[in-house]
């Protein structure tokens, strides 16, 4: 092929090679990168208005986005929804099992040393105001005393107050936020706040380093969690940890409905019911939810001093 000429200038004469080199770039609108502003800052469009989405290292157009990925809100939706035109190895179990994993990794990696803690249930829709805001703060202010971080799911509502209450009153707030369709930002009294795409992964999170569990009034996500929590206590798949519901006016007709009915046709027993306990009194319900560990630790002290016995014999 022949060597490209060198470009010329408006008068004919050669360009120095610094001069071509700039004339072959694109020019950059004022106010970007020669002020002081990144490529991978130009976010805006003319009216001033968020016209890309970074992901990673990745930016997208609005158009991009339509037309790369399936219409889905949530990453939990596309596990679920069938497989739409998007090229099979990205919609594979392999592929979303390594995505799954990492949320996993980094729950345990962020939460295995925050110690006691006890998880706080309640609904997201509730504002400051509310007796149970006030409640959920003020048990959660009890906790941290004792010396039991609180983990919420990390939103408004209950867990924004149990979050604040703990916040205040020097103990370790966590938040374990969950991506929705409609944005849901973590309230500003978690110190420490974990992000996930998947509810299961985050339910685990819930389970796996709570020494109780305090249910608040609440939607169907409260309800998901207090019932999962007692399946797994029923079926000894976890240590019997406290399950306290805060709330009696709330929750009594729940309970007679499970003994009218549920244990009246045989579908649990009678002992089943009494793996919950119900307390208006923020207090009593302190010490329901710092019992279990505390029997723990006395029984992991017996042992110990069983053992060394043992050794000494």
């Amino acid at each position: 092929m022949p060597r490209s000429q060198p470009k010329k200038n408006r008068d004919g004469a050669e360009m120095p090679k610094k001069a071509q080199s700039a004339a072959a770039k694109p020019q950059m609108p004022a106010g970007s990168a020669a002020n002081g502003i990144g490529a991978g800052d130009h976010n805006h469009n003319h009216n001033g208005t968020h016209d890309r989405r970074r992901s990673g290292r990745v930016t997208y157009r609005p158009k991009a986005t339509e037309m790369l990925t399936v219409h889905a809100r949530t990453e939990d939706e596309r596990l679920l929804s069938p497989q739409q035109h998007r090229p099979a190895f990205l919609d594979s179990d392999p592929w979303r099992s390594l995505r799954i994993l990492s949320e996993f990794v980094e729950g345990f990696d962020a939460l295995a040393a925050i110690g006691k803690a006890v998880t706080i249930f309640g609904s997201a829709r509730i504002h400051e105001g509310d007796l149970y805001y006030a409640k959920a703060q003020e048990l959660a202010g009890l906790l941290a005393k004792e010396g039991f971080a609180v983990i919420t799911g990390g939103g408004p509502g209950i867990m924004e107050a149990a979050n604040r209450g703990c916040h205040e009153a020097g103990g370790l707030s966590i938040g374990c936020n969950i991506e929705l369709p409609h944005e849901q930002a973590v309230n500003p009294y978690v110190d420490l706040g974990v992000e996930f795409r998947y509810f299961f992964a985050r339910k685990v999170m819930f389970v796996k380093y709570a020494d109780g569990f305090a249910i608040f009034p609440g939607g169907f996500g409260t309800l998901d969690e207090l019932f999962e929590s007692l399946t797994l206590i029923q079926t000894g798949k976890i240590r019997h940890f406290p399950v306290v519901l805060i709330g009696t006016e709330y929750w009594t007709g729940l309970l007679d409905w499970l003994r009218s009915k549920a244990v009246a046709r045989g579908a649990i027993d009678l002992t089943d019911v009494d793996l919950m306990q119900c307390t208006d009194d923020m207090a009593e319900a302190c010490r329901m939810l710092t019992a279990g560990a505390s029997r723990r630790a006395a029984e992991a002290a017996k042992e110990d001093k069983a053992a060394a016995r043992m050794v000494g014999e």
